[in-house]
């Protein structure tokens, strides 16, 4: 195990981040403040199961552009733990290993009311819960998110859930890669030093890559 420095609260916040942008950082950050945390790791994940056979760019410059977004901020830090290892990437295999590397740290695994409703789809839904000690959810407001049902799927779940209230920002990874693809402007949805690797690298001009 990885001796490290010796935390309360982790938020877990994964994703293939293809590309971070403005609206990860915002609710990265809400998160860190709503629900306590004292540091956001930021899990990138290679190739997470549901996506093989898509295309995503490079680990290496998705990796560069996380560095890039988080690099200034001393609340986040980038969790090696999904790329230091094999495939397949189940966010439960994820978990359990940073309980091995911070065994002392309540576990808060960050996510959005609609990855709470498609939740019982997940790779073993059960243990996963388990597993993380909080779950953390970005609740938007007028989002129905019915915990009732849940627990009629996943036992425990609703002990398990704090909501937090999240901006509307209508930002994502696909929505950024679209405009890419299509010659439209899109630097103002990203910091700038990854606007500029997106630029220089010339990523996204083909649209044909999955949604983050």
């Amino acid at each position: 195990m990885i001796d490290q420095p010796k935390y309360s609260r982790l938020g877990i916040f994964g994703g293939t981040f293809d590309p971070p942008h403005i609206g990860h950082l915002i609710l990265a950050m809400e998160a860190y403040d709503q629900l306590h945390l004292d540091r956001v790791l930021w899990v990138l994940t290679p190739q997470p199961p549901h996506k093989l056979g898509k295309r995503i760019a490079p680990l290496e410059i998705r990796l560069q552009m996380v560095m890039a977004s988080i690099g200034g901020d001393p609340v986040f830090e980038l969790s090696r733990v999904d790329m230091d290892r094999p495939g397949p990437h189940f966010v439960l295999d994820t978990i359990n290993l940073l309980h091995q590397d911070y065994p002392n740290a309540e576990l808060v695994f960050i996510m959005g009311g609609d990855s709470l409703h498609d939740l019982p789809s997940w790779h073993q839904p059960q243990e996963f819960v388990q597993a993380c000690d909080y779950l953390g959810v970005m609740h938007r407001v007028g989002e129905q998110i019915d915990l009732h049902e849940l627990e009629k799927q996943i036992s425990g779940i609703s002990t398990k859930v704090e909501f937090m209230e999240a901006p509307i920002l209508e930002i994502s990874s696909n929505k950024i890669k679209q405009l890419i693809a299509r010659g439209k402007p899109y630097r103002y949805y990203l910091i700038p030093s990854v606007y500029e690797i997106i630029k220089n690298a010339k990523l996204y001009c083909e649209d044909d890559y999955d949604e983050d």
